[in-house]
């Protein structure tokens, strides 16, 4: 028996240029990149007429409004990867940016313009978009990513408490520096071994069958009961699906992407779980009437079981607030 409705997640991974300047070609990528500008406030308006609460985790970068703001920001402590592309410092060392791409690098204009939302969260993305499980970084580099991050929000007036891992590189020995830091929630990932480690250096073979899973049930319904894996951890907000843009190559089974989020969240419905779903909002940065089509069928969806079942959208602060008052109550 249901002892508590069901919760309906939205996370949005916020990083635009940070979040693929060491994977993306950016002249070829530079059309998605730009449409953020156009998919947040459209976003924005869609949530606000469902009524959907939704945690926008933030790269730090992007709080600033050119590299002469940011320089004057940076940690103490940078990332020391083995691989040197992956650092945005190095870019930054070695590029000057323009002042006509700037909307690609830095948005605080559209972070004040989600901050000024009702029901919308900001969290973080890390600082500098920072992989926690590559190789040679530590947890004192780490922290001072974090530290920054922390700090340019609160320049802004916003207390960062819900944190995504960059490329979903959850790094558990980490976990203790975040409560320190006074991160009480952070989105994990699910417990099949697809997805268990992150999206890096996986092989074509386990991409495959993840693309798969957003069509065909492989993986489970991957709903789930917020939990801490000890007393020094943040909340553990598990993913469920990432929500893949709209492909023309793939339009034609779109019926069944929509089929396997809608029963995914008919049962977290039914048994009082929750359901988190997940994007950049450079995946609607191309094709963004397409996209807010196809997101609208889901939204549409939660409506009815909000009606059927009380399923709540929260945020992950508001599922963070939920559980501890759900531990108070027991």
């Amino acid at each position: 028996m249901r002892k508590h409705s069901g919760s309906f997640v939205i996370s949005l991974d916020f990083e635009l240029f940070w979040g693929v300047q060491d994977s993306k070609d950016i002249g070829q990528y530079w059309d998605n990149l730009s449409g953020v500008y156009l998919a947040v406030p459209k976003l924005l308006e869609t949530f606000e007429k469902y009524n959907i609460h939704a945690t926008w985790a933030t790269v730090g970068f992007l709080f600033f409004n050119s590299k002469e703001e940011l320089v004057c920001s940076l940690p103490d402590k940078k990332p020391s990867y083995i691989d040197s592309s992956l650092s945005p410092y190095n870019f930054l060392k070695l590029n000057k940016l323009n002042d006509q791409d700037n909307s690609i690098y830095f948005a605080k204009n559209l972070i004040d313009k989600i901050s000024c939302s009702d029901n919308q969260e900001i969290g973080s993305h890390t600082f500098s978009h920072y992989y926690c499980l590559e190789g040679n970084q530590n947890i004192e580099e780490f922290k001072s990513d974090m530290l920054a991050a922390k700090n340019i929000a609160k320049k802004l007036n916003l207390n960062i408490e819900s944190l995504v891992f960059p490329r979903n590189q959850v790094n558990v020995d980490y976990l203790p520096v975040c409560s320190e830091l006074n991160i009480t929630s952070y989105r994990g990932n699910q417990l099949s071994p697809l997805y268990r480690n992150g999206s890096s250096n996986d092989s074509l073979f386990k991409r495959a069958f993840r693309l798969v899973d957003t069509y065909i049930n492989i993986s489970g319904h991957n709903v789930f009961t917020p939990s801490n894996e000890s007393n020094k951890a943040p909340l553990n907000i598990r993913a469920s699906s990432f929500l893949r843009p709209y492909s023309k190559q793939l339009r034609f089974i779109d019926y069944f992407k929509l089929r396997r989020i809608k029963r995914a969240m008919t049962h977290a419905a039914e048994m009082g779980k929750t359901y988190h779903l997940w994007w950049h909002p450079h995946n609607f940065g191309i094709n963004l009437e397409k996209n807010i089509a196809f997101l609208v069928k889901v939204l549409d969806h939660y409506l009815y079981l909000e009606e059927k079942y009380h399923m709540k959208s929260l945020n992950m602060n508001e599922i963070y607030l939920q559980y501890n008052s759900n531990n108070n109550e027991d």
